[in-house]
Formats: C-alpha cells, sequence, structure tokens
C-alpha cells in the first residue's frame, strides 16, 4: 500500500463512520423515545426504574446476536452505559416540574 492508498483509504472509511455514527445517533434517539414510553408506563404501575432481570435479558440479547468482530465484553459495557443513560432519563421523568 502506498502512503496515497492509505490516505485515500483513511478518507473513505472515516467518511463512512461519519455516516454510520449519524445513523446509530438516530437508533439511539429512536431507542430513546420507546424507553421514555416505558418510563410513563412504570410511573402508572409504580415500579422502579431501574429493572436488573430486564437488563441481563437486554445484555443476553445483544451478544447472542453478537457475530462480531467487537467482543461479547465490549458490546456488554457500551450497552451498560445506554442503560446508565436511558435509567437517568426515565428518573427524569418521574422528578415533579418545578413550576
Amino acid at each position: 500500500m502506498t502512503p496515497e492508498d492509505a490516505q485515500r483509504l483513511l478518507a473513505e472509511n472515516r467518511a463512512k463512520i461519519d455516516g454510520l455514527d449519524r445513523k446509530i445517533a438516530d437508533l439511539l434517539n429512536e431507542r430513546t423515545r420507546m424507553v421514555e414510553d416505558i418510563g410513563r408506563a412504570k410511573t402508572v404501575l409504580g415500579t422502579a426504574v431501574q429493572e436488573p432481570r430486564r437488563e441481563e435479558n437486554v445484555f443476553r440479547n445483544v451478544t447472542t446476536h453478537n457475530k462480531g468482530p467487537i467482543p461479547d465484553d465490549a458490546l456488554r459495557r457500551i450497552y451498560e452505559h445506554i442503560m446508565l443513560e436511558m435509567r437517568a432519563l426515565q428518573g427524569m421523568q418521574r422528578e415533579p416540574d418545578p413550576k
């Protein structure tokens, strides 16, 4: 590979990653809208924001369907962060309006 080939490869892949990052952000926002709905339902039902059994099911779902190359433990850590943010969002929904 020549330096020119390497530069072209970097530019092409970075442009593709930028597009994928936009798609990931769109999917995370779609997931967040669903989490907001779930949070409203939990409020009505009086259930806890955090449900460890459900979280384990999510981890199992994503790792079972993981085709790599990302290792399962790395994927789990990513989802731990996603769910941490989602729990925070649900918790904020429960806070009284400061009007």
